[in-house]
């Protein structure tokens, strides 16, 4: 097939709307192509130089009053050069209520990501976040917002939990059947699923950005700096003197039994649990896993946690970053 008739044939896209980032996974001959951008944006003054140059750069840029509002991975470079926290459209999984700018900026980068519906009824699958184990602030205006924003764009829309769209990507070999957990910026997403089929599922609002902000608030360090050494340099098999290592250590700790606590509740609060026969598979995605040991060392902790139901295996995916975006898209291929 050539390029010219791959580009004009209708495919649908899956959308891993995330806190940390927007991920856009689509079919390509070898496979899968996956595009991101960071969902984060700063301002700058407003000048018709730096506009110009901007433009010359493809920063990706809009004017809003008297300043430049740049998002995607060019507002992670500015927030660098200029010693500043960038400004985050959503926050713990959701679109951040502080934030006036953020739909308006989610959209942005969207649409920079997919453009806009090719034809009539192309679809688009997004990813939303599972019920929080806490009970607290509805989704309801999450996803009907980013609905909202995917059909203005002239796309025929669904969603699907991120914890679900892990299963769909990474447990084809168990039939669908098992638990995906995604560990992103904001929360972290968990699903059992028992022949693609749901059983429990639910989100915590520690991740990432829980880990970052600890961090700081214990070090004297900006959340910006810490999540740099953190994804340069941290993992778990070694004693570090460093306090911003030690600092991610326990907050890393706190996220990782909260995970195994909260899969020991929603056991025994789901009633008429499926009897499963053999043990099943448990896989973890997002960015917040990567950390060398970081799988070991929560493996340990489902041990621990006694859970009543045993695993066949507890792996990290072979593509973390993309592993919910992907599940989004195979949901949008199923649907015919």
């Amino acid at each position: 097939m050539s390029k010219e008739c791959e580009k004009t044939m209708p495919k649908a896209i899956g959308l891993d709307v995330g806190t940390s980032c927007i991920v856009a996974a689509r079919q390509a001959e070898s496979g899968y192509r996956f595009d991101s951008q960071l969902n984060a944006f700063i301002n700058v003054p407003f000048s018709r130089f730096t506009q110009n140059v901007f433009e010359k750069e493809k920063v990706p840029h809009r004017v809003e009053d008297s300043e430049l509002l740049v998002f995607g991975n060019e507002s992670e470079k500015l927030a660098n050069v200029f010693n500043r926290e960038n400004r985050r459209p959503m926050t713990q999984g959701v679109l951040n209520p502080e934030e006036p700018e953020g739909i308006s900026v989610v959209r942005e980068i969207v649409e920079a990501l997919v453009g806009r519906g090719s034809h009539r009824g192309q679809k688009i699958c997004f990813s939303v976040p599972g019920p929080p184990l806490a009970g607290g602030e509805s989704l309801t205006y999450h996803e009907a917002a980013l609905r909202q924003l995917l059909e203005e764009l002239g796309f025929a829309v669904s969603s699907i939990n991120e914890g679900l769209a892990v299963v769909y990507a990474e447990l084809e070999d168990s039939s669908y059947t098992g638990v995906g957990v995604s560990c992103g910026g904001g929360m972290c997403n968990v699903c059992l699923a028992y022949l693609s089929v749901p059983v429990f599922s639910f989100s915590i609002p520690k991740a990432g950005d829980y880990i970052d902000a600890g961090t700081a608030a214990v070090t004297g360090e900006k959340a910006t700096r810490v999540r740099v050494l953190k994804e340069a340099s941290f993992h778990f098999n070694g004693h570090f003197s460093d306090k911003v290592q030690q600092a991610l250590g326990v907050y890393y700790e706190d996220v990782m039994r909260s995970l195994a606590s909260g899969l020991s509740d929603s056991f025994v609060k789901t009633r008429n649990l499926p009897r499963f026969e053999r043990p099943v598979p448990l896989v973890i995605s997002g960015g917040s896993a990567l950390p060398e040991g970081f799988r070991e060392r929560f493996e340990r902790m489902l041990e621990e946690a006694r859970l009543p139901l045993s695993f066949s295996e507890v792996r990290l995916s072979g593509d973390p970053l993309h592993s919910t975006a992907k599940g989004a898209l195979v949901a949008a291929l199923a649907e015919g």
